[in-house]
Parts: structure tokens; sequence; C-alpha cells
């Protein structure tokens, strides 16, 4: 029976929306918090606000839970037919898609709160943020690139990190971000990969179905691509050799990356996607290691 029935218990209603909000599966929030943690080292030279930090701390959760809420409320009518995703709440109807956006508006107004304790400046650039936030889900429709909209959605973090201990956005950060962005395309096309067979048939366009048999190549051509952005933002920013040697062990991550889709199975595609906290750990530990205050 729908939890979203009369007779369902209040913890059964609670559950289904922390399901809905992914607080049960937390990759998605530190792909999403590594980025921002590093912009925020960056950009403090090492030591950021403690307001900062745990604003932007924060901040990730609200975000990245409201992009869950408008993701599957878009693709409500769609994830009943993915192996990966038929049990979520709203595809199987357990919340219906008006209390979706009901949870993703207070989402967005919670995370506007806590952007309103920075900056006019950084006010500002959140409202880019919400946009991107909404907009990814129905690119799906549209293109073959929804991850790059994901990918600046989930780096949007980067600028407003800067602009909240800035109050502007330097070359570097831009940079940093452009980076995110193509990683997040890196891992997200992976993550389409577990799922591209079911696409294929309901008509989901994605990367991995773009790519074809040529998905490993792009992939491998888009990792060193990410090796290069970050490159190009140690020389803009002037880090020192932790950073540097953070870039050669996300190096190797990549290469353990092509190694275990080599097969491309739905089992060693996922676990490349989940393999990309690891990337994240390392460049945020290479950033805050080379900016440690002396």
């Amino acid at each position: 029976m729908p939890s979203s029935s009369p007779l369902a218990s209040p913890f059964e209603r609670i559950f289904d929306f922390l399901r809905l909000m992914r607080l049960d599966r937390p990759i998605g929030t530190w792909l999403l918090m590594w980025p921002t943690l590093a912009a925020l080292w960056l950009a403090a030279d090492g030591l950021p606000s403690r307001s900062n930090l745990i604003i932007f701390i924060a901040g990730v959760y609200v975000m990245r839970a409201a992009g869950c809420v408008i993701n599957d409320y878009a693709d409500r009518n769609f994830d009943a037919h993915v192996k990966r995703t038929r049990e979520r709440p709203l595809a199987t109807k357990r919340i219906s898609g008006r209390e979706a956006l009901i949870l993703f508006a207070i989402l967005l107004v919670l995370a506007f709160v806590l952007v309103c304790f920075t900056n006019g400046f950084t006010i500002v650039l959140s409202l880019g943020g919400a946009v991107l936030a909404a907009l990814y889900p129905f690119m799906k429709r549209y293109t073959h690139f929804p991850q790059v909209v994901l990918g600046a959605a989930f780096g949007w973090g980067i600028p407003m990190a800067f602009g909240a201990e800035l109050a502007h956005v330097p070359a570097e950060a831009w940079w940093l971000f452009f980076a995110n962005i193509i990683w997040t395309l890196v891992y997200d096309t992976q993550y389409a990969m577990v799922d591209r067979d079911d696409d294929l048939k309901i008509g989901i366009k994605s990367t991995a179905v773009l790519f074809g048999r040529h998905d490993l190549l792009i992939i491998g051509l888009l990792q060193a691509l990410v090796v290069v952005l970050l490159a190009i933002t140690g020389i803009m920013a002037s880090l020192g050799g932790f950073y540097w040697a953070a870039l050669v062990v996300i190096a190797i991550i990549f290469g353990y990356q092509q190694y275990i889709t080599a097969s491309r199975s739905r089992e060693g595609c996922f676990k490349a996607f989940l393999n990309n906290h690891w990337v994240g750990i390392v460049l945020f530990g290479g950033i805050a290691l080379t900016t440690w205050p002396v």
C-alpha cells in the first residue's frame, strides 16, 4: 500500500521524504561537497571563516536534497520503467508530485536563508545556482548533455565560495569551475552507463547513449581534460607541491576507473561512479595541504 495513503504511519512518511532527498545515499552530497570545500580553502588561502564553512556545508546538504527532489519530480513518469529507480517514492506514488514541489520550495527558501548570512555579491550568485538546480532534470528531454548543466549546478558552489570569502571571483575559480563541469560529465556518464539499456527503451537522452561504443575512449579524454584544467588552476593560483602530487594521484584514480569499466557491466560502471568520491577527497586534500597556514 502506498505510504501516502491515510493508513501510512508517520515513520513511513518521514522515511519516504528522506529517501526522496537521498539522505540515505550520501555519495551525491560528497561529490558536491569536495569541490565546494576546495574552493573555500583556495579562496581563503588556507583557512576559511568559521561562518562561511558552516554556511557552505549546510548549503551543500540542502541544495543536493533540493536537486534530488526536483530531479525525481521531473522523472516521476519515467523512473518506474528503470530498474535502478523503480522503487523511488515518486515513481511508486508514495509521495505526490504536489508534495515534492512543496518540499523543493522549502529547501530553496532554506538555502536562500543560509546565503543571506554571506554578502550581497554571493546572494546574487546564488540565484544562478537555484536556476541551474531547477533546470537540470528537464534537460534530459532536449539534449544528450544534461550532465553539463548538472556540472554547472554542482560546481556553482565554487564561484559562490570565492564570492563569500573575497566578494569577487578570480580567474582560478573559473578554471576550477570548468574542471568540475568536465569531471561531473565523467562521473555522471559512468552513472548513466548503468541505466543505458533502460534509457534507450524509454527515450531518455544522456551522454552514455550519445557516446555509444566510444564511451570509454571519450571518458578517458575527458578525464585527461579534467587533469589539464586542474593543472591550469594550480598555475593560476600558484599552488605548491602537495597540489601537484594530488593531480598525479587523481590521474591514477582515473586510470583505475577505466580498468573497472572495461567490461561496461552495470556493477563496474556504478563502482567507477562511486570511486569519484576519492577524486574529490584527493583534490581537497591537495589544496588544503598546499595552502596550510605556516
